[in-house]
C-alpha cells in the first residue's frame, strides 16, 4: 500500500463525487459488508438458540437469552450506567469501574430510555455501532486496496474468535465505529472530521489515546498544511475531561490507571517477566490455563503484526497497533490481548490483502485461517453465554 493519501489528479476535474468505478466499489463494499453483518449476527443468535435447545433436551435449565449477554464487562459498563461510578450502593464498591470510559455507559442510559432494558440496549448499541464499523472497515479495505479487498476484511473480523464481543453489550464495537471511519477520513485528508471522529473513540476506551496519536504521525507522513494541525488537539480532549472527572471524585487524574492495577493486577513489569507468569499459568492444569494459551498465541499475533507493519514502514499503524502491543505484553500478565485485537484493523486489512487471488499459498493460508479461527469464535462465543471466562 502507497503510504501517501490518494488525490485527483491536478491537470484537470476529477469525477463528479458519488460517480466512478471507484464510487460503485465503495458502494458494492457496504452492501457486501452488511450482509455479511447481518447474517453473521443471525448466526450467533442460531447458535446460542440451539444450544440452549440441545441443553433443555439433556434436562438442563437455559438461561433466558438475554440473561445470557450480561456478563463480566457488559455488567459493569451497565453498573456505571445505572448507578454511576460509585457502583451499586446495595453491593460492595467497584474500585475497577474507573477503568471503563464513559462513552458505552451514556449510550446504555440513552438507549435505555426507549427499550426499558439496560442488556437489550446493549446489544442494540453493538448491532447498531458494529453495523457502521463494518461498513467503514469495507471502505477502507477498499481504499487501500487490492480492489474486492472489502468483503473479505470483514470476513476475518467476523472470524476473528473473540468477535463475541462485537455482539455482546460491550464497547468494542461503539469505538470502532468511531475509529475506522476516523482513519479511513484521515486517509482521504479529512482532518476535521478525522478528529472529531477520533474524539468519539477517545469517550470509549483508552485505546483512543493510541488512534490520536496514530494520527499524528499520519498528518506528518502526509505533509499536510501545518494550519489543520490544531485539529489533531481534539482527540485527546474527551481524555483529558475524563480524568479531570474522576480526580474531582477521587483526587487522581489516572484513576483509570489505578483501577487496572487494583482489580486486575495489571502493572508495568518487563515483558519477559509478562511471558513467564503467563507461561506458567497456561501450562498448569488451572480452570484458566486455556484462556491464558490464547493469550499467548495473541501476543505472537501481535509481536508479529508489529513486525510486518516495520516492515512495509506502516509508521502511523504501527504507532497504533505497537503502542497496543506494547502496553499489553508488559502488563504482569498477558490479558485480554485477542479481545484487543478486534481493534487492530490493520491485521484484517493485511488478512484482506493475503486473501485476493494469487499464488497457491495464499488460498492455503486464508483456508487455514478460516479453518483455525471459525471454530474457535464459535467455541468463545458459546463459552461467553454460559457465563465463563474467555477474554
Amino acid at each position: 500500500m502507497a503510504a501517501s493519501v490518494k488525490h485527483a489528479h491536478a491537470d484537470g476535474p476529477g469525477p463528479e463525487p458519488g460517480s466512478g468505478p471507484g464510487a460503485e466499489r465503495e458502494r458494492a463494499a457496504t452492501v457486501e459488508a452488511l450482509v455479511l453483518w447481518l447474517f453473521s449476527r443471525l448466526g450467533i443468535i442460531t447458535l446460542v438458540a440451539v444450544v440452549g435447545a440441545a441443553a433443555a433436551a439433556k434436562g438442563e435449565e437455559a438461561a433466558p437469552f438475554l440473561k445470557q449477554w450480561r456478563y463480566w464487562d457488559a455488567n459493569l459498563l451497565i453498573v456505571i450506567a445505572e448507578h454511576g461510578y460509585g457502583g451499586d450502593p446495595a453491593g460492595e464498591p467497584d474500585k475497577g469501574l474507573p477503568a471503563f470510559f464513559p462513552g458505552m455507559p451514556l449510550a446504555l442510559r440513552a438507549v435505555t430510555l426507549i427499550t426499558g432494558d439496560w442488556t437489550l440496549s446493549g446489544l442494540l448499541i453493538s448491532f447498531v455501532a458494529g453495523a457502521v464499523a463494518v461498513v467503514a472497515l469495507a471502505r477502507l479495505a477498499e481504499f487501500e486496496g487490492p480492489p474486492g479487498a472489502g468483503w473479505r476484511a470483514v470476513l476475518a473480523l467476523l472470524l476473528w474468535p473473540m468477535s463475541v464481543f462485537l455482539f455482546a453489550g460491550y464497547s468494542e464495537s461503539l469505538f470502532l465505529a468511531f475509529a475506522i471511519p476516523a482513519w479511513l477520513a484521515a486517509r482521504k485528508g479529512n482532518w476535521p472530521l478525522a478528529a472529531a471522529l477520533a474524539a468519539g473513540a477517545s469517550c470509549m476506551r483508552i485505546t483512543g489515546l493510541f488512534l490520536a496519536l496514530a494520527l499524528i504521525v499520519e498528518f506528518a507522513s502526509q505533509r499536510r498544511p501545518v494550519r489543520q494541525a490544531p485539529w489533531l488537539l481534539l482527540p485527546f480532549l474527551p481524555l483529558l475531561a475524563y480524568s479531570a472527572y474522576q480526580y474531582g471524585r477521587t483526587g487522581d487524574w489516572l484513576a483509570w490507571k489505578h483501577a487496572q492495577e487494583a482489580n486486575w493486577g495489571r502493572t508495568l513489569v518487563w515483558p519477559w517477566e509478562s511471558l513467564a507468569t503467563t507461561w506458567q499459568t497456561a501450562m498448569s492444569e488451572g480452570h484458566f490455563a486455556w484462556a491464558f494459551r490464547m493469550e499467548i498465541a495473541g501476543a505472537v499475533v501481535g509481536v508479529t503484526l508489529v513486525l510486518i507493519l516495520l516492515y512495509l514502514r506502516r509508521w502511523s499503524e504501527l504507532v497504533y497497533v505497537g503502542l497496543q502491543v506494547g502496553a499489553l505484553i508488559c502488563s504482569a500478565y498477558y490479558l485480554s490481548i485477542p479481545r484487543s485485537a478486534l481493534l487492530w484493523w490493520p491485521l484484517f486489512l493485511l488478512a484482506a490483502r493475503l486473501s485476493t487471488p494469487g499464488p497457491r499459498w495464499r488460498t492455503a493460508l486464508i483456508a487455514a485461517y478460516a479453518l483455525v479461527m471459525g471454530p474457535l469464535m464459535v467455541l468463545n462465543t458459546m463459552t461467553f453465554t454460559e457465563g465463563a471466562w474467555v477474554g
